[in-house]
């Protein structure tokens, strides 16, 4: 694979984490319950509590991908040329 579209990957996921977009991530039961009352502050607090439910696997799942393959993730790196490698004495 060559630098740029390596380049081009790691910029398209760093523009998708920060950029900000307005998410419903509510079920059919908890919008119909929502809708039904007059709170939005609550609908608003329902839908944070359910992406962040969401979320914690996801993170846990990638933090474990990257301690079993960081070594094989910086030899590909090396391999690239966009890590140095550090001469161990």
């Amino acid at each position: 694979m060559p630098k740029t579209s390596v380049l081009y990957s790691l910029l398209a996921v760093v523009v998708f984490l920060f950029l900000n977009l307005d998410v419903n991530a509510q079920c059919a039961m908890c919008k119909a319950v929502v809708e039904s009352s007059d709170d939005t502050a609550a609908a608003g607090g329902i839908n944070k509590g359910i992406l962040y439910i969401m979320f914690v696997p996801y993170a846990l799942l990638g933090t474990l991908f990257f301690v079993f393959f960081r070594k094989k993730i910086r030899a590909f790196l090396q391999e690239m040329g966009l890590v140095s490698v550090k001469i161990q004495k």
